[in-house]
């Protein structure tokens, strides 16, 4: 098991610098008599764990790049975007790929900046993108909690967004102390809104700028550094574990015959020559491409089997 990629431990950076991005539904909403359906996009920041949902009307690349764009006007342009391989993030990402390199800066800010990357994880590697599948069960257990057997229409469905994705924000990152009951639970919506609930302090007396300047301003960099640092005293340490693959174990080269673990296909044992390995920093292989019979495909190392040959009568 590798360890965390830096996205996941970077202290000191603004949400959703890092993000990851899902899609769940549809969801069927009314509009009229008629019911149409609605899909969710998931944006989840990959360090401090909050989610942004937005509503996806079509699963086309032109509806992905207006829900990101409403995501980057309201929380920010991520430098990197992490998701599975679905046509309309390929879609999505080209098409940004394409304003990149033509550096129009004016096209390319309809979207997002030029500094983002977008990242895929390979085909059949579902446990690479846990971190955004388990905030989907998240929102789904919070639509339990909310929902109405009655159809929403389109802006109550958008309202009750808002109320789950506060409600997700609001879970306890770290442990519930049990020293003092108020000793504080750290929450995303710390990050987010200075909180766990969103209330902030009482209002105070309006101040003049040059004593707002000294006090408030500080104030806030300092309750901002205190939450880091518990972030990284409390919430670090429990991802930071490894909880299977403890042994090494050869990587993956080129030139290596396998076969491709597939568990949807019922006697599928396909056969290839890998072609092409992917190196992480630590030296493991963990994402491979392999030439089959029915050309390249790209899988992760879990889902490869490297085949023993005998040489000379000996197993290699």
């Amino acid at each position: 098991m590798s360890p965390l990629p830096s996205p996941r431990v970077s202290p000191y950076v603004r949400p959703f610098t890092f993000v990851g991005l899902d899609y769940f539904g549809p969801m069927i909403v009314k509009r009229g008599r008629t019911n149409i359906k609605r899909w969710v996009a998931l944006l989840t920041c990959l360090t401090v764990r909050a989610v942004h949902l937005e509503v996806v009307h079509t699963l086309t690349t032109e509806s992905c790049k207006m829900a990101i764009r409403r995501f980057v006007a309201r929380r920010g342009a991520p430098q990197r975007i992490y998701s599975d391989n679905g046509t309309n993030f390929r879609g999505a990402a080209k098409e940004l790929s394409e304003e990149m390199n033509a550096i129009n800066r004016e096209i390319a800010g309809t979207f997002t900046n030029v500094d983002t990357e977008w990242i895929f994880n390979p085909p059949s590697a579902p446990h690479m993108g846990g971190v955004w599948e388990r905030k989907v069960r998240s929102v789904k257990e919070g639509f339990k909690v909310l929902s109405h057997r009655k159809r929403l229409d389109d802006e109550s469905f958008v309202t009750l967004l808002a109320e789950v994705e506060m409600m997700v924000n609001s879970h306890p990152l770290t442990f519930v102390p049990l020293e003092s009951p108020e000793q504080p639970v750290l929450t995303p919506n710390h990050f987010l809104m200075m909180s766990s609930s969103g209330v902030n302090a009482e209002p105070r007396i309006p101040v003049e700028e040059s004593t707002a300047l000294r006090t408030n301003w500080k104030l806030m960099l300092h309750l901002t550094d205190q939450f880091w640092k518990q972030w990284i005293k409390s919430y670090l340490p429990t991802i930071a574990r490894r909880t299977k693959w403890f042994s090494n174990v050869r990587p993956l080269e080129e030139g290596d015959l396998v076969i491709i673990v597939d568990e949807s296909v019922r006697n599928g044992w396909q056969r290839g020559r890998i072609v092409r390995a992917y190196s992480s920093p630590d030296g493991q292989v963990r994402k491979v491409d392999v030439q089959t019979a029915c050309g390249v495909v790209r899988r992760p190392a879990i889902k490869v089997a490297l085949l023993d040959l005998l040489e000379d009568g000996k197993t290699t």
